[in-house]
């Protein structure tokens, strides 16, 4: 009997052992992530290094306000404008004129002939053309129609039966340049003044369908300006008219947030729109671990910059601030669907207790099974 109860002492001193030895070390157990008390921990410091924000609809008005960080916060577009019906002259063009003139004795034309060309003017940087006899034809700015009926009334003292015939050809002050993103780059003249930049794009063969999440940029007088390209063909306002020496690039949006922890992806998740909210990004990562997040404990990390450090309460008093949703209750939802996710934000879902002690009790069921199979053995 008493080597029969050591046989029975041994496994329950064992199981003791094992359960004292999970419990000491259960906030060390394998993980996908740390669980929002360890990592908040510093917060209670005396000098803590980051600051902890509560997100709630009673601030959620006030940290809309904060600086927008890893970007300028939108996309800066021009508004839609239509430009003159025809073309316009401008500087750089080129201008092919044929002047007839039947008078016997003319100035302009030999008597055979009766006509003379004069092909290949380049409007100067002044906005004029050389024409015999009339001097210096200012011509920038205007139509051709306008240009040929000015240039045949400068002529008029001399010829007054004179016909003028004017071919104009855009130059590069008329063209614009297709940089990337389309199946054609390259430059094009505008044939009109009313030339779009979904026009000019068509002319490019549209935007290349490898591209992750389209952004159209416009570049102008040293000035750059964006518009997504679905916000584009939706919004016929921002289908702004092409000016000579425009640029427009097609690039896909780098812009991106992070994602860990117990969620459904972690990885950089980019920008599938312009503005996303912490709940449309939980979404997008594929929600939360059901076996696994803490509803409780969702963050978000991000970065400001000094000079956008504040003392007033109307800005992060810190360089990192954590902003962490309670996701178990209405307000913190309503407050999740309006808080903005920035550029290079890290969403983080920590681990709840309860998956630990699962953890712990499929760990010392485990350990009772051994110790039961071992006492059999001993048996």
């Amino acid at each position: 009997m008493e080597t029969g109860g050591v046989h029975v002492r041994r496994p329950i001193t064992l199981i003791l052992a094992i359960c004292a030895l999970f419990l000491a070390t259960s906030c060390s157990l394998p993980r996908g992530a740390g669980m929002v008390n360890e990592i908040l921990r510093e917060q209670d410091k005396e000098t803590p290094t980051f600051q902890v924000v509560q997100v709630t609809r009673a601030n959620i008005a006030a940290l809309a306000k904060w600086p927008a960080t890893g970007w300028a916060g939108g996309y800066r577009w021009l508004s839609g404008s239509r430009g003159p019906a025809g073309q316009i002259i401008r500087t750089g063009d080129t201008i092919d004129l044929v002047i007839w003139d039947s008078q016997e004795n003319s100035l302009i034309a030999s008597p055979e002939q009766k006509m003379v060309k004069m092909e290949g003017l380049v409007v100067s940087p002044s906005g004029e053309i050389f024409v015999p006899y009339a001097q210096n034809m200012a011509v920038s700015g205007i139509s051709p129609d306008a240009a040929r009926a000015r240039i045949q009334a400068a002529l008029a003292p001399i010829a007054p039966d004179a016909q003028v015939q004017l071919i104009h050809t855009s130059g590069q002050s008329n063209s614009a340049d297709l940089v990337s993103g389309v199946a054609k780059p390259g430059s094009y003249p505008l044939d009109g003044r009313n030339v779009t930049i979904l026009s000019l794009i068509a002319q490019g063969g549209g935007i290349s369908p490898v591209l992750r999440n389209p952004l159209v940029r416009l570049m102008r007088d040293n000035q750059s300006y964006e518009v997504r390209a679905d916000d584009l063909f939706a919004n016929a306002s921002k289908n702004v008219v092409i000016r000579g020496n425009d640029k427009v690039l097609v690039e896909e949006d780098k812009r991106y947030f992070t994602a860990l922890g117990a969620t459904g992806k972690e990885e950089l998740i980019y920008f599938q729109k312009e503005q996303i909210s912490a709940l449309e990004a939980m979404s997008i990562i594929g929600g939360l671990s059901d076996s696994r997040a803490n509803p409780k404990g969702v963050l978000v990390l991000r970065d400001y910059s000094a000079r956008q450090l504040r003392s007033d309460g109307k800005g992060p008093e810190m360089q990192q601030v954590v902003f962490t949703f309670d996701l178990t209750n209405a307000d913190g939802l309503f407050a999740a669907r309006q808080f903005e996710i920035n550029p290079r934000d890290t969403v983080l879902a920590t681990e709840s207790p309860v998956s630990a002690a699962r953890t712990i009790l499929g760990l010392l069921g485990t350990a009772i099974g051994v110790t039961n199979a071992a006492g059999n053995l001993s048996e």
